[in-house]
Protein backbone atom coordinates (compact mmCIF):
# COMPACT_ATOMS: atom_id res chain seq x y z
CA UNK A 1 0.00 0.00 0.00
CA UNK A 2 0.96 2.89 -1.00
CA UNK A 3 1.40 6.10 1.35
CA UNK A 4 0.90 9.81 0.01
CA UNK A 5 3.41 12.40 0.68
CA UNK A 6 1.01 14.73 2.57
CA UNK A 7 -0.16 11.37 4.86
CA UNK A 8 4.14 11.09 5.69
CA UNK A 9 4.41 14.37 6.57
CA UNK A 10 1.77 14.44 8.98
CA UNK A 11 2.90 11.30 10.56
CA UNK A 12 6.00 12.13 11.15
CA UNK A 13 5.20 15.42 12.14
CA UNK A 14 2.56 13.76 14.65
CA UNK A 15 5.37 11.24 15.95
CA UNK A 16 7.81 14.36 16.82
CA UNK A 17 4.75 16.41 18.24
CA UNK A 18 3.96 13.00 20.68
CA UNK A 19 7.05 12.78 21.70
CA UNK A 20 7.74 16.36 22.64
CA UNK A 21 4.45 16.54 24.68
CA UNK A 22 5.73 13.52 26.93
CA UNK A 23 9.06 14.94 26.91
CA UNK A 24 7.40 18.57 28.61
CA UNK A 25 5.99 16.40 31.07
CA UNK A 26 9.05 14.51 31.98
CA UNK A 27 10.35 17.93 32.41
CA UNK A 28 7.48 19.50 34.63
CA UNK A 29 4.39 20.15 32.73
CA UNK A 30 1.61 18.41 34.34
CA UNK A 31 0.47 15.26 33.61
CA UNK A 32 -1.51 14.41 30.79
CA UNK A 33 -0.56 18.24 29.57
CA UNK A 34 2.59 18.05 27.47
CA UNK A 35 0.36 20.51 25.50
CA UNK A 36 -2.83 21.95 25.64
CA UNK A 37 -3.99 24.88 23.93
CA UNK A 38 -7.13 25.55 26.18
CA UNK A 39 -5.05 25.03 29.35
CA UNK A 40 -2.46 26.82 28.21
CA UNK A 41 -4.28 29.86 27.63
CA UNK A 42 -6.41 29.86 30.50
CA UNK A 43 -2.77 30.08 32.22
CA UNK A 44 -1.69 32.85 30.03
CA UNK A 45 -5.24 34.85 31.24
CA UNK A 46 -4.07 33.82 35.16
CA UNK A 47 -0.90 35.18 34.79
CA UNK A 48 -1.88 38.36 32.90
CA UNK A 49 -4.70 38.94 35.82
CA UNK A 50 -7.55 38.50 33.43
CA UNK A 51 -8.94 36.52 35.95
CA UNK A 52 -8.14 35.20 39.66
CA UNK A 53 -7.91 31.41 40.00
CA UNK A 54 -4.23 30.61 41.96
CA UNK A 55 -3.96 27.48 40.92
CA UNK A 56 -3.91 28.28 36.63
CA UNK A 57 -1.22 31.19 36.63
CA UNK A 58 1.80 31.14 34.42
CA UNK A 59 2.63 32.88 31.27
CA UNK A 60 3.51 28.89 29.34
CA UNK A 61 5.79 29.92 26.55
CA UNK A 62 4.59 27.35 24.13
CA UNK A 63 1.77 29.23 23.29
CA UNK A 64 4.46 31.89 22.06
CA UNK A 65 6.80 29.49 20.57
CA UNK A 66 3.58 27.80 18.42
CA UNK A 67 2.86 31.32 17.17
CA UNK A 68 6.05 32.42 16.66
CA UNK A 69 7.05 29.03 14.77
CA UNK A 70 4.31 29.60 12.59
CA UNK A 71 5.15 33.11 11.52
CA UNK A 72 8.92 32.62 10.74
CA UNK A 73 8.38 29.78 9.01
CA UNK A 74 5.83 30.92 6.81
CA UNK A 75 8.15 34.43 6.39
CA UNK A 76 10.45 31.92 5.60
CA UNK A 77 8.13 30.13 2.76
CA UNK A 78 6.19 33.28 1.57
CA UNK A 79 3.22 31.79 2.67
CA UNK A 80 3.08 35.14 5.14
CA UNK A 81 -0.28 36.10 4.04
CA UNK A 82 -1.91 39.04 6.04
CA UNK A 83 -5.70 38.93 5.51
CA UNK A 84 -8.58 38.99 7.64
CA UNK A 85 -12.09 40.84 7.55
CA UNK A 86 -14.55 37.79 8.03
CA UNK A 87 -17.27 38.50 10.54
CA UNK A 88 -14.46 39.13 13.12
CA UNK A 89 -16.79 39.85 16.14
CA UNK A 90 -18.93 36.42 15.86
CA UNK A 91 -15.38 34.59 15.43
CA UNK A 92 -14.34 36.46 18.61
CA UNK A 93 -17.43 35.36 20.53
CA UNK A 94 -17.14 31.56 18.77
CA UNK A 95 -13.71 31.81 19.99
CA UNK A 96 -15.74 32.73 23.35
CA UNK A 97 -17.60 29.62 23.55
CA UNK A 98 -15.30 27.17 22.34
CA UNK A 99 -13.42 28.06 25.13
CA UNK A 100 -15.80 27.57 27.88
CA UNK A 101 -16.30 24.36 26.33
CA UNK A 102 -13.06 23.05 26.57
CA UNK A 103 -12.34 24.07 29.96
CA UNK A 104 -15.53 22.23 31.01
CA UNK A 105 -14.51 19.25 29.77
CA UNK A 106 -10.90 20.27 30.91
CA UNK A 107 -8.87 20.54 27.41
CA UNK A 108 -9.10 21.09 24.09
CA UNK A 109 -8.67 18.56 21.05
CA UNK A 110 -4.69 18.75 21.23
CA UNK A 111 -4.89 17.44 24.88
CA UNK A 112 -7.57 14.83 24.50
CA UNK A 113 -5.32 13.22 22.46
CA UNK A 114 -2.64 13.20 24.74
CA UNK A 115 -4.99 12.42 27.95
CA UNK A 116 -6.20 9.12 25.81
CA UNK A 117 -2.56 8.62 25.34
CA UNK A 118 -2.17 8.41 29.30
CA UNK A 119 -4.92 5.95 29.38
CA UNK A 120 -7.81 8.62 30.74
CA UNK A 121 -11.18 7.20 29.07
CA UNK A 122 -12.93 10.21 29.97
CA UNK A 123 -11.00 11.28 26.36
CA UNK A 124 -13.44 8.46 24.53
CA UNK A 125 -16.40 10.68 25.98
CA UNK A 126 -14.63 13.55 24.98
CA UNK A 127 -13.95 12.32 21.67
CA UNK A 128 -17.16 11.59 20.60
CA UNK A 129 -19.14 14.87 21.50
CA UNK A 130 -16.44 16.78 19.69
CA UNK A 131 -16.96 14.23 16.49
CA UNK A 132 -20.87 14.76 16.44
CA UNK A 133 -20.12 18.25 17.21
CA UNK A 134 -18.38 18.57 14.29
CA UNK A 135 -20.89 16.71 12.57
CA UNK A 136 -23.31 19.10 13.95
CA UNK A 137 -20.93 22.08 11.75
CA UNK A 138 -20.21 19.58 8.51
CA UNK A 139 -24.48 19.50 7.85
CA UNK A 140 -24.34 23.53 7.78
CA UNK A 141 -21.61 23.73 5.98
CA UNK A 142 -23.32 21.18 3.34
CA UNK A 143 -25.86 23.83 3.57
CA UNK A 144 -23.69 26.76 2.80
CA UNK A 145 -22.49 28.03 5.98
CA UNK A 146 -19.91 30.66 5.59
CA UNK A 147 -18.47 33.66 7.73
CA UNK A 148 -17.99 35.32 4.71
CA UNK A 149 -14.15 36.09 3.00
CA UNK A 150 -11.11 37.36 4.38
CA UNK A 151 -9.74 40.39 2.45
CA UNK A 152 -5.45 40.94 1.69
CA UNK A 153 -4.41 43.50 4.64
CA UNK A 154 -1.13 45.13 5.92
CA UNK A 155 1.43 43.58 6.68
CA UNK A 156 1.00 45.92 10.25
CA UNK A 157 -2.16 43.92 10.86
CA UNK A 158 -1.45 40.33 10.01
CA UNK A 159 1.94 40.78 12.47
CA UNK A 160 0.40 42.03 15.04
CA UNK A 161 0.11 38.98 17.28
CA UNK A 162 3.38 37.84 16.64
CA UNK A 163 4.62 40.98 17.77
CA UNK A 164 2.22 41.13 20.79
CA UNK A 165 4.11 37.15 21.32
CA UNK A 166 7.01 38.22 21.95
CA UNK A 167 6.45 41.06 23.53
CA UNK A 168 4.61 39.10 26.32
CA UNK A 169 7.92 36.77 26.29
CA UNK A 170 10.25 39.70 26.86
CA UNK A 171 8.25 41.26 29.82
CA UNK A 172 7.86 37.33 31.01
CA UNK A 173 11.58 37.38 31.43
CA UNK A 174 12.93 40.85 32.14
CA UNK A 175 9.92 41.87 34.29
CA UNK A 176 8.75 38.76 35.69
CA UNK A 177 6.84 40.80 38.70
CA UNK A 178 4.05 42.19 36.44
CA UNK A 179 2.62 38.84 36.18
CA UNK A 180 0.68 36.02 38.79
CA UNK A 181 2.44 33.02 39.18
CA UNK A 182 0.80 29.60 40.49
CA UNK A 183 2.60 28.56 43.73
CA UNK A 184 0.43 25.21 43.70
CA UNK A 185 -1.45 23.49 40.64
CA UNK A 186 -1.20 22.50 37.20
CA UNK A 187 -0.13 26.68 36.50
CA UNK A 188 2.79 25.75 39.24
CA UNK A 189 3.72 22.77 37.08
CA UNK A 190 5.91 23.47 34.04
CA UNK A 191 9.21 23.12 32.02
CA UNK A 192 12.29 25.23 31.93
CA UNK A 193 11.23 28.40 30.08
CA UNK A 194 13.55 27.70 27.11
CA UNK A 195 12.58 24.36 26.46
CA UNK A 196 9.02 25.27 26.30
CA UNK A 197 9.59 28.05 23.98
CA UNK A 198 12.21 25.31 21.66
CA UNK A 199 8.69 23.23 21.84
CA UNK A 200 6.61 25.92 21.14
CA UNK A 201 8.79 26.62 18.37
CA UNK A 202 9.14 23.35 16.74
CA UNK A 203 5.42 22.25 17.15
CA UNK A 204 4.46 25.16 15.41
CA UNK A 205 6.52 25.33 12.25
CA UNK A 206 5.78 21.29 11.80
CA UNK A 207 1.98 22.59 12.21
CA UNK A 208 1.93 24.94 10.03
CA UNK A 209 3.95 23.01 7.02
CA UNK A 210 1.54 19.90 7.74
CA UNK A 211 -1.88 21.95 8.38
CA UNK A 212 -2.43 20.14 11.05
CA UNK A 213 -5.90 20.08 12.27
CA UNK A 214 -8.33 17.69 14.15
CA UNK A 215 -11.24 19.33 13.19
CA UNK A 216 -10.73 19.81 9.64
CA UNK A 217 -9.65 15.94 9.65
CA UNK A 218 -13.20 14.75 10.45
CA UNK A 219 -15.05 17.21 8.65
CA UNK A 220 -13.36 16.10 5.63
CA UNK A 221 -13.83 12.40 6.62
CA UNK A 222 -17.70 13.17 6.93
CA UNK A 223 -18.10 15.76 3.83
CA UNK A 224 -15.39 14.65 1.32
CA UNK A 225 -14.82 10.37 3.16
CA UNK A 226 -10.82 12.02 3.38
CA UNK A 227 -9.68 11.31 6.75
CA UNK A 228 -5.77 12.81 5.67
CA UNK A 229 -5.54 14.76 8.02
CA UNK A 230 -6.42 12.18 11.19
CA UNK A 231 -3.01 11.03 10.49
CA UNK A 232 -1.75 13.51 12.41
CA UNK A 233 -3.55 13.19 15.65
CA UNK A 234 -3.32 9.39 15.69
CA UNK A 235 0.92 9.63 15.26
CA UNK A 236 0.47 11.82 18.05
CA UNK A 237 -1.46 9.22 20.18
CA UNK A 238 1.06 6.16 19.00
CA UNK A 239 3.96 8.11 19.91
CA UNK A 240 2.68 9.87 23.25
CA UNK A 241 1.20 6.51 24.43
CA UNK A 242 4.53 4.41 23.19
CA UNK A 243 6.36 6.91 25.48
CA UNK A 244 3.54 7.00 28.17
CA UNK A 245 4.05 3.03 28.55
CA UNK A 246 7.94 3.44 28.74
CA UNK A 247 8.04 6.11 31.49
CA UNK A 248 5.33 4.79 33.75
CA UNK A 249 2.97 7.48 32.76
CA UNK A 250 0.11 5.28 31.64
CA UNK A 251 -2.70 4.37 33.83
CA UNK A 252 -6.45 2.93 32.44
CA UNK A 253 -9.29 4.26 33.47
CA UNK A 254 -11.75 6.80 34.30
CA UNK A 255 -11.29 7.79 38.04
CA UNK A 256 -7.48 9.41 39.63
CA UNK A 257 -6.79 11.08 36.20
CA UNK A 258 -4.62 14.33 36.34
CA UNK A 259 -6.89 17.38 35.68
CA UNK A 260 -9.93 14.95 34.62
CA UNK A 261 -13.26 14.66 35.55
CA UNK A 262 -15.67 11.51 34.96
CA UNK A 263 -18.92 13.90 34.64
CA UNK A 264 -19.67 12.14 31.40
CA UNK A 265 -22.69 14.09 29.94
CA UNK A 266 -20.37 17.30 30.53
CA UNK A 267 -17.56 16.07 28.94
CA UNK A 268 -19.76 15.17 25.89
CA UNK A 269 -21.29 18.60 25.68
CA UNK A 270 -18.90 20.50 26.70
CA UNK A 271 -16.78 19.09 23.27
CA UNK A 272 -19.88 19.01 21.24
CA UNK A 273 -19.55 23.01 21.91
CA UNK A 274 -15.59 22.71 21.10
CA UNK A 275 -16.27 20.58 17.81
CA UNK A 276 -19.42 22.70 16.88
CA UNK A 277 -17.41 26.29 17.31
CA UNK A 278 -14.21 24.82 15.62
CA UNK A 279 -15.99 23.65 12.40
CA UNK A 280 -17.63 27.17 12.27
CA UNK A 281 -14.39 28.82 12.62
CA UNK A 282 -12.56 26.52 10.30
CA UNK A 283 -10.21 24.95 12.30
CA UNK A 284 -9.30 23.81 15.90
CA UNK A 285 -7.55 25.93 18.42
CA UNK A 286 -3.78 24.91 17.67
CA UNK A 287 -4.95 25.78 14.03
CA UNK A 288 -5.97 28.77 14.98
CA UNK A 289 -3.18 29.73 16.57
CA UNK A 290 -1.09 28.99 13.72
CA UNK A 291 -3.12 30.84 10.77
CA UNK A 292 -2.92 33.41 13.39
CA UNK A 293 1.19 33.43 12.87
CA UNK A 294 0.82 33.21 9.56
CA UNK A 295 -1.06 36.58 9.44
CA UNK A 296 -4.75 35.83 9.72
CA UNK A 297 -6.20 38.41 11.75
CA UNK A 298 -9.65 36.59 11.97
CA UNK A 299 -7.73 34.02 13.68
CA UNK A 300 -5.73 36.54 15.90
CA UNK A 301 -9.97 37.35 16.80
CA UNK A 302 -10.33 34.21 17.75
CA UNK A 303 -7.66 33.53 19.96
CA UNK A 304 -8.37 36.98 21.45
CA UNK A 305 -11.95 35.22 22.31
CA UNK A 306 -10.60 32.56 23.48
CA UNK A 307 -8.19 34.36 25.77
CA UNK A 308 -11.50 36.04 26.98
CA UNK A 309 -13.41 33.13 27.18
CA UNK A 310 -10.53 31.49 29.74
CA UNK A 311 -10.73 34.65 31.89
CA UNK A 312 -14.77 34.81 31.99
CA UNK A 313 -14.64 30.62 32.43
CA UNK A 314 -12.63 30.73 35.68
CA UNK A 315 -13.95 34.55 37.39
CA UNK A 316 -17.25 32.75 36.75
CA UNK A 317 -17.16 29.65 38.11
CA UNK A 318 -17.91 28.50 34.27
CA UNK A 319 -14.99 25.24 34.47
CA UNK A 320 -15.18 21.95 35.15
CA UNK A 321 -13.62 20.63 38.52
CA UNK A 322 -11.14 17.92 38.37
CA UNK A 323 -12.35 14.47 40.13
CA UNK A 324 -11.21 13.12 43.24
CA UNK A 325 -11.36 9.31 44.98
CA UNK A 326 -14.42 10.69 46.60
CA UNK A 327 -15.97 12.45 43.45
CA UNK A 328 -16.35 12.41 40.03
CA UNK A 329 -15.53 16.68 39.35
CA UNK A 330 -17.17 17.99 36.53
CA UNK A 331 -18.66 21.59 36.37
CA UNK A 332 -20.74 23.09 38.67
CA UNK A 333 -24.68 24.66 38.00
CA UNK A 334 -23.09 27.96 35.91
CA UNK A 335 -21.00 25.79 33.74
CA UNK A 336 -23.72 23.47 33.00
CA UNK A 337 -26.09 26.79 32.18
CA UNK A 338 -23.27 28.06 30.17
CA UNK A 339 -22.76 24.77 28.10
CA UNK A 340 -26.49 24.61 26.95
CA UNK A 341 -26.33 28.48 25.97
CA UNK A 342 -23.36 28.39 24.09
CA UNK A 343 -25.07 25.64 22.37
CA UNK A 344 -27.96 27.04 21.44
CA UNK A 345 -26.18 30.68 20.35
CA UNK A 346 -23.81 28.40 18.38
CA UNK A 347 -26.62 26.71 16.44
CA UNK A 348 -28.50 30.02 16.06
CA UNK A 349 -25.47 31.64 14.38
CA UNK A 350 -24.83 28.57 12.34
CA UNK A 351 -28.74 28.81 11.27
CA UNK A 352 -28.20 32.70 10.34
CA UNK A 353 -25.29 32.66 8.21
CA UNK A 354 -26.73 29.54 6.40
CA UNK A 355 -30.08 29.92 5.94
CA UNK A 356 -30.89 33.55 5.44
CA UNK A 357 -29.55 34.25 2.03
CA UNK A 358 -32.13 34.77 -0.09
CA UNK A 359 -33.63 37.93 2.09
CA UNK A 360 -32.35 40.22 -0.68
Amino acid sequence: MTISKEKRNLAIAGILIGIISIVLVLLGNPKNMGFCIACFVRDIAGATKLHSAGVVQYVRPEIIGLVFGSFLISLLTKEFNPRGGSSPMIRFCIGFMVMIGALVFLGCPFRMVLRLSGGDLNAVVGILGFAAGIGIGSFFLSKGFSLGRAQKQSIVEGAALPAVNVLLLILFVAVPALFAFSEKGPGSMHAPILISLAAGLIVGCLAQRTRMCMVGGFRDLFLLKDGTLLFGFIAIFVAALVMNLATGNFKLGFTGQPVAHSAHLWNFLGMVVVGLGCTMLGGCPLRQLILAGEGNSDSAITVLGLLMGAAFAHNFSLAGVAGSADSVGGPGTNGKVAVILCLVILVGIACAKTFKKKEK
